[in-house]
C-alpha cells in the first residue's frame, strides 16, 4: 500500500518518468512527500527509494544534508531566525532570545501547541532587512520583538494563511506546462542521445 495519496503517487511517476536516470527524481520526490506529511517519514523515505531504484539510507542521506528537507516531525510553521553578521549586529541574538521565551521551546525544538518549531539559521539573503526572519521558507520581515510577538499571534489564529501555507508547501500553483512532456517523447530523445553518444564513441576508437 501506498504511503502517498494516490494522486501523489501518480505526481510522483510522472516526475521520475521525466529523468533519464530516476535517481535524479530523488529530491523531488522529497520535496512532494514533505509537502504531503510536513516532514519525510520513514514510510515516505522507503517509497520515495523503491520509486528511484536506491536504498532508503542514500534517500535519507541526502535528505539530511538539505536545511529545507526534515526528517523529523516539525510544527506547522517553522520559524528561522537568521544570526549571521549583518542580522547579528541589529539583535538578532536578542530577538532569538526573545523567541525562545515566546514560543516557550529552545532552538530545534517545536513549541508545547505543536504549532511552532524554532531554528536559527544562517544567511537567508534578506540583510537589508535585519534582522531576518523566515517561517516556511517566506520571508516575513519581522524585525522587532513586538512585530514578531505579533506574527505569531496572526500566524496562530490563521490569519496569515493565505501568505503563509503549512510547512511542507513549497508552491501553491501547480506547473500545467514546460516541463510536461509525453512519456513516448521522452523515450525517442533518450534512444537518439544514446545512439549518438555510441557513435561518438566508435568513431573515437
Amino acid at each position: 500500500m501506498s504511503h502517498f495519496s494516490t494522486e501523489l503517487r501518480t505526481k510522483a511517476e510522472a516526475t521520475v518518468a521525466l529523468y533519464p536516470k530516476k535517481r535524479s527524481a530523488l529530491i523531488p520526490l522529497c520535496h512532494l512527500a514533505q509537502g504531503q506529511d510536513g516532514y519525510l517519514s520513514e514510510a515516505a523515505m522507503e517509497e520515495i527509494a523503491e520509486l528511484c531504484g536506491v536504498t532508503p539510507a542514500e534517500v535519507r542521506g541526502t535528505a539530511t544534508f538539505y536545511d529545507m528537507l526534515h526528517t523529523d516531525p516539525v510544527g506547522k510553521y517553522v520559524v528561522g531566525v537568521c544570526t549571521n553578521i549583518a542580522c547579528m549586529l541589529n539583535g538578532a541574538d536578542e530577538l532569538l532570545e526573545h523567541a525562545k521565551t515566546r514560543l516557550g521551546c529552545p532552538v530545534g525544538a517545536t513549541s508545547a501547541d505543536g504549532l511552532f518549531t524554532l531554528e536559527e539559521t544562517e544567511c537567508l539573503a534578506d540583510c537589508d532587512i535585519a534582522p531576518c526572519v523566515q517561517v516556511n521558507h517566506r520571508f516575513v520581515r519581522t524585525t522587532t520583538k513586538e512585530a514578531f510577538d505579533q506574527l505569531i499571534d496572526e500566524l496562530a489564529s490563521g490569519q496569515r494563511a493565505d501568505e503563509v501555507p503549512s510547512h511542507g508547501t513549497l508552491i501553491r500553483v501547480e506547473r500545467s506546462v514546460g516541463l510536461q512532456a509525453q512519456p513516448e517523447q521522452i523515450q525517442a530523445e533518450r534512444t537518439a542521445t544514446a545512439k549518438a553518444q555510441a557513435a561518438r564513441a566508435e568513431a573515437a576508437k
